[in-house]
């Protein structure tokens, strides 16, 4: 049996922003429903976070949600597990009041919603269900992982040592040696993809944030069978880093060559590396304006740094986890270094979701 696997979706994000649902339904209505009608899937697994707001719905939301996911489950006859994520949960101990289950009464025949651990038979291969781990469930779900047989895991996990979006890692929640005993364990959550031994963070389906950029996003297949873990990539992005440099080009005509309209419908940052002649940037500016960019920021290269690539020139540019952390590291204070690194860290991630 072959099952898709799809991770954090944050219906609502950044705010409810119209063009990220219109991002969204290009996903679902051009990748990911045409995959599974053309390879007969009938089942999938969602991660957990399936709505960004942990407090309320935005009725725009809900309505687009519908459109584009909830009501094609029912046209294509899909059935689909979700398990509770922290995005979900209105009280932080508890799962009992979750927004799938408020919100999906009308689609209760095709999903089905889990608050508690739950093992489930795919085609004779038991799997475990595990949702977001808070106070009020912890012991629960402890006891569940030690006595089930299933040797497949589903979670919202917070473990140590992962990568949480790339380039910031982890640094407290469980040990995954707890998930020793099991064969494989596939999470959401952290919305970076990334293995180590048995354990497999899936990362998102879709670029939510700058966090995200040139990091690749889409969903898995997953077969019971020869427990194969197949990938497959979305090929729609929402961030975008055009490099400019005119100290190249011969001529004007050397601004006809770029593409601009795969800028449509992008977040888009220009980084400047050198800017010799005013009249072409502002032409090259105007076109990327004219191919209907959400949004278009330049950043000037002009910190006097010693920089080797394009990689460097985007860290220096825009890293600003990294130039809150040196901050932090560099700071003469007797607060605790670790704990304000992560809480100026979550801030940050919280900030970049609904700006």
């Amino acid at each position: 049996m072959k099952v898709a696997i799809l991770g954090d979706t944050h219906f609502g994000i950044r705010n409810d922003n119209k063009s990220f649902h219109d991002y969204y339904e290009r996903f679902y209505d051009g990748v990911f429903f045409p995959y599974l009608k053309k390879n007969g899937i009938k089942r999938i697994i969602q991660l957990g976070d399936l709505f960004d707001r942990r407090k309320y719905i935005n009725f725009y939301t809900l309505k687009r949600s519908k459109e584009y996911f909830f009501n094609k489950i029912i046209e294509n006859d899909i059935r689909m597990d979700v398990f509770v994520g922290n995005h979900d949960t209105y009280f932080k101990n508890t799962n009992e009041v979750n927004s799938p289950e408020l919100l999906l009464e009308d689609y209760k025949d095709n999903v089905f919603v889990y608050s508690e651990p739950q093992d489930l038979d795919l085609d004779g291969t038991s799997v475990t269900l595990l949702p977001w781990i808070c106070t009020g469930n912890y012991q629960q779900c402890i006891d569940h992982i030690n006595n089930t047989s299933s040797q497949i895991l589903f979670g919202h996990l917070e473990l140590v040592g992962f990568q949480m979006y790339r380039g910031a890692v982890n640094d407290h929640g469980m040990d995954a040696k707890i998930f020793d005993k099991f064969d494989m364990v596939m999470s959401g959550h952290f919305h970076h993809k990334s293995s180590r031994g048995n354990i497999h963070y899936l990362g998102t389906p879709y670029e939510m944030t700058w966090s995200d950029y040139d990091d690749p996003k889409g969903f898995h297949i997953f077969d019971t069978e020869t427990r194969e873990l197949e990938f497959i990539q979305n090929p729609h992005t929402m961030f975008q880093k055009w490099f400019y440099d005119d100290t190249a080009w011969e001529s004007f005509e050397k601004l006809d060559e770029f593409n601009y309209d795969s800028a449509s419908k992008a977040y888009v940052k220009v980084i400047v590396k050198n800017k010799v002649n005013p009249f072409w940037f502002d032409t090259y500016i105007d076109r990327l304006e004219k191919a209907d960019a959400l949004d278009i920021q330049v950043v000037e290269d002009n910190l006097n740094l010693q920089l080797e690539n394009d990689e460097d020139i985007v860290d220096e540019a825009e890293d600003t986890l990294t130039i809150l952390s040196k901050f932090i590291d560099q700071w003469d204070t007797s607060v605790d270094k670790t704990k304000l690194n992560t809480f100026l860290r979550d801030l940050h991630h919280e900030a970049l979701s609904v700006e």
